[in-house]
């Protein structure tokens, strides 16, 4: 079972809530932040933002006039790691001028040690260091530096579950809700496990609850997160999984769509698909990660399945939803890949026909077992691999975005276009990306639209 945080220990972190906002005395203090990462990171942002108005402080978009300064990190790719690093080391001269200046880093990358010592002796500027299992304590640690303490780093704490916590969202009319946390899987490449801990489900009245608050305040798109949904509930001791979740959300009133991510094939099945085509609200579409088409590579990975067993799960999900978007995620030059098991991977794309892909070039993870593996093929090679995934993923798009030509389809609105002749954004059930025109639309509204043209990226359409 997993661990609550007790309510006297949440209650102890608004009560240094409260504190803090009393120290600002009603001065006009604002607040920084930026996410690096997955969707998880996201939303925890949005729960550090939460506190942190509830602190007194204003959201500003300018770091230079910013009190207090925050990047939430992420540690699966290297390229995020050298990113968040750059932009720590870029406040510097900010934090001589202004030695008032909160500057703070949590989420992934601050969970790890070596991480941790390169802050400690190469980033003076950076006052405040909180990992992903202390997040809930955010306020303590933030009221300890404001009161004196020259530095706090906390990596500690442990896999628990803290309810409650306040939340200030992105505007627009989509969220983000959290159904579990941490991961079981420990794929070869994957840091992730390390970082965030193991999977520990939320409560089922919990989530409901949270959603039906979201419903109530006008969001329209729902997107429940975790490190692999479908094992959803194992830990719980309850007789629940993740396909009775989405039908017990299902069943919450209201006009809006369901998503989910991410799903792991080893724990996608016949049943999840059933309770997908049965319920009306959940989004017809499928991000089912497979890395890659070689069984040899599977293996390495420690992904627990076949690519005949991957080809299988998409068949029966097409059975069941025949208009449903897939996407997935493939890792190229994974240590010790073939150009042959390159090949099966590209057959598997040509066979499945995917929607929308994101293709990764293998990037080494200190702690990992795969950092270790002996790799054979060359820089050269592994790009020269990635950019023929591109161009024939890049083909099958171009047919299936064609084939939307003067199909009238519902749209939610979510946004504003660059071009004057479409001028807002919207997404399609499946979540395929359209530019639209027309008369009386509103941000935030299903509409019906009539796509008039395509695009490698992008559908365009007339509202009806």
């Amino acid at each position: 079972m997993p661990v609550t945080v007790s309510d006297e220990q949440l209650q102890s972190q608004f009560t240094y809530i409260d504190a803090i906002a009393s120290m600002n005395g009603g001065k006009k203090l604002r607040a920084y932040t930026h996410t690096f990462g997955c969707q998880q990171n996201e939303a925890d942002t949005e729960r550090i933002r939460g506190m942190l108005r509830e602190m007194g402080y204003e959201m500003t978009d300018d770091v230079n006039n910013a009190d207090f300064i925050l990047f939430n990190t992420c540690a699966v790719r290297e390229h995020a790691e050298d990113r968040a690093f750059g932009n720590i080391g870029s406040l510097s001269h900010l934090k001589k001028r202004r030695p008032e200046v909160v500057i703070a880093l949590c989420g992934c990358m601050a969970q790890q040690e070596k991480n941790v010592e390169k802050i400690k002796k190469s980033y003076p500027q950076v006052s405040l260091l909180f990992g992903t299992h202390a997040l809930w304590r955010f306020p303590s640690l933030l009221y300890r530096v404001l009161t004196g303490e020259k530095r706090v780093f906390d990596i500690g704490g442990e896999d628990d579950i803290a309810e409650g916590l306040p939340v200030l969202r992105a505007q627009g009319p989509k969220a983000w809700l959290s159904i579990m946390y941490g991961c079981n899987n420990f794929c070869t490449y994957c840091i992730v496990p390390y970082v965030r801990g193991r999977e520990r489900s939320r409560r089922p009245e919990e989530i409901e609850k949270e959603l039906r608050e979201l419903v109530a305040a006008g969001y329209k798109e729902i997107t429940l997160l975790g490190q692999n949904v479908n094992s959803y509930g194992k830990d719980l001791g309850l007789d629940i999984d993740f396909a009775d979740l989405l039908q017990r959300l299902n069943a919450v009133p209201g006009d809006f769509w369901l998503r989910f991510m991410t799903s792991h094939p080893k724990d996608a099945s016949p049943r999840l698909f059933d309770a997908m085509a049965e319920c009306d609200k959940v989004a017809k579409q499928l991000h089912l990660p497979f890395q890659s088409g070689s069984d040899e590579i599977l293996r390495r990975m420690n992904r627990r399945y076949t690519a005949a067993e991957y080809r299988a799960l998409i068949a029966d999900a097409r059975v069941k939803m025949p208009d449903i978007t897939l996407s997935s995620d493939i890792i190229v030059g994974f240590p010790g890949e073939t150009e042959q098991d390159f090949e099966q991977t590209l057959q598997l794309v040509e066979d499945i026909q995917f929607d929308l892909l994101f293709t990764f070039l293998y990037s080494p993870r200190t702690g990992t077992p795969a950092a270790s593996y002996e790799d054979n093929a060359t820089p050269q090679e592994k790009q020269n691999r990635f950019e023929r995934l591109l161009k024939v993923q890049d083909d099958i798009v171009a047919k299936r975005q064609a084939a939307y030509q003067g199909k009238t389809l519902r749209l939610l609105v979510d946004g504003t276009a660059k071009g004057p002749d479409y001028p807002y954004t919207a997404r399609t059930e499946g979540n395929l990306l359209v530019c639209v025109r027309g008369e009386g639309i509103e941000i935030g509204s299903f509409i019906e639209a009539t796509i008039e043209k395509t695009s490698l990226r992008c559908l365009f359409a007339q509202k009806r």
